[in-house]
């Protein structure tokens, strides 16, 4: 069963918080976030990306750049940006996006969870993005960004975070750059904390929904520190990492469209005649987002296709196999257009569902891409279905949105 922990968050004065909060490390690039960060010098990327405040050329992975990071940190603690709580705390999380909100609990989750498979996983992790998370990590002596977390819902907890929604003043509430309301509220009541720890103790499963690196590389850390101290008791800091988590019903997952850059040497009509045997083509009269699942939207030469899978050509029962993300790759990507390793091919590019589809038709339009496919976006069942069955999704398979903003808590493992 789940085991969620309160803590003392550092966390911005209300004043400067719309200034701190940022998005994640991982949704920009280096260029992006210098040019976010310029002239705000309480911008969380100045910590979460630390090499925008080191010269061009260095390495995202140099030790200087985690040097920086815990400078950036301490000297923002230091000038009272950030206060620390003063007792083990809960927060509710809401965002609010396009008239639609989700509202989270933040709170620590637990490394043994992780371990033992209470925290159900479905990305698998490359070495060299966890040793970097391991690394900040270790020099920052933080957790700087949550984790997003899923359970199955469950109406006794959505009960209780609602009703302190209701008859509580939220600490922040202001809207992002991305039109995006965050509203923040401590949860402080002795009583109420001890109500939800007993309420999520009786969860069998969590879903870590976005985050695996992190995940990983605290559960790592915490380990590290175990070794280190024989005596541990179980209760430190570090046998836990941050985490928001929602109720599936929550969640919003977009699709994760997909760009390649030619055709691998066919012409656009042997192409369509290789497409024509697992999907029937319908030519479209105007820019195509699947509604259904086993449907795709395709925009070649300034037109758009409907592709719609042919039946038998995928093993419905299989809960990897019947992703709409396997089956592009398995019936397109890989046989037809030679793309075998999605992860690693410059070839392929994949554009989060939140930009639309005007994106992909700029960047073919432009012959910067030759094909692009729309999807129709994986769901929150598909997920925990094939996190438990001990499975793994194929790379970009979701894109959550709206996107958690890192520097609003910070979790202290000293």
């Amino acid at each position: 069963m789940a085991k969620i922990k309160a803590f003392k968050a550092f966390r911005p004065v209300p004043e400067l918080v719309s200034k701190v909060a940022a998005l994640p490390y991982d949704v920009v690039n280096r260029e992006q976030a210098r040019e976010i960060a310029r002239g705000n010098e309480y911008c969380f990327l100045h910590v979460d990306k630390a090499e925008i405040d080191l010269d061009i050329n260095i390495d995202p992975y140099d030790k200087k750049v985690y040097e920086k990071a815990r400078e950036n940190l301490n000297k923002l603690i230091q000038k009272g940006v950030y206060i620390q709580e003063e007792k083990d705390c809960l927060y509710l999380y809401r965002l609010t996006r396009m008239g639609r909100t989700q509202t989270g609990l933040v709170c620590c989750t637990s490394i043994d969870d992780y371990i033992n498979d209470i925290i159900k996983k479905h990305e698998n992790t490359l070495e060299q993005k966890e040793l970097d998370r391991i690394n900040h990590v270790m020099y920052t002596e933080a957790h700087t960004g949550p984790i997003l977390t899923a359970y199955r819902e469950e109406k006794p907890i959505t009960d209780l975070m609602e009703n302190w929604c209701d008859t509580h003043e939220p600490v922040y509430d202001w809207e992002d750059d991305e039109g995006i309301q965050q509203t923040i509220w401590v949860v402080d009541d002795d009583k109420v904390i001890n109500d939800l720890i007993e309420l999520f103790s009786k969860v069998s499963t969590l879903y870590i929904a976005d985050g695996h690196h992190r995940a990983a590389a605290a559960t790592k850390v915490g380990q590290m520190k175990r070794q280190q101290h024989s005596d541990y008791s179980g209760h430190e800091e570090y046998n836990y990492y941050l985490s928001v988590i929602f109720a599936d019903s929550e969640l919003l997952i977009l699709e994760y469209n997909r760009l390649v850059s030619d055709l691998n040497g066919l012409t656009e009509e042997d192409f369509l005649e290789k497409l024509s045997i697992n999907f029937d083509i319908s030519l479209e009269t105007r820019p195509y987002r699947p509604k259904e699942k086993h449907r795709f939207g395709m925009y070649l030469s300034g037109k758009w296709y409907s592709l719609t899978a042919k039946d038998g050509i995928f093993d419905k029962d299989d809960p990897v196999e019947r992703l709409d993300v396997s089956i592009l790759h398995n019936k397109i990507i890989a046989p037809l257009l030679g793309i075998t390793n999605p992860r690693s091919d410059s070839r392929i590019d994949y554009v989060g569902g939140g930009k639309g589809l005007e994106e992909l038709m700029e960047r073919v339009d432009r012959g910067e891409m030759k094909v692009a496919f729309s999807m129709y976006p994986t769901s929150m069942e598909d997920l925990m279905a094939i996190a438990d069955a001990g499975r793994i999704m194929p790379p970009k398979s979701t894109w959550f949105e709206p996107k958690l903003r890192s520097g609003i808590f910070i979790h202290s493992i000293k």
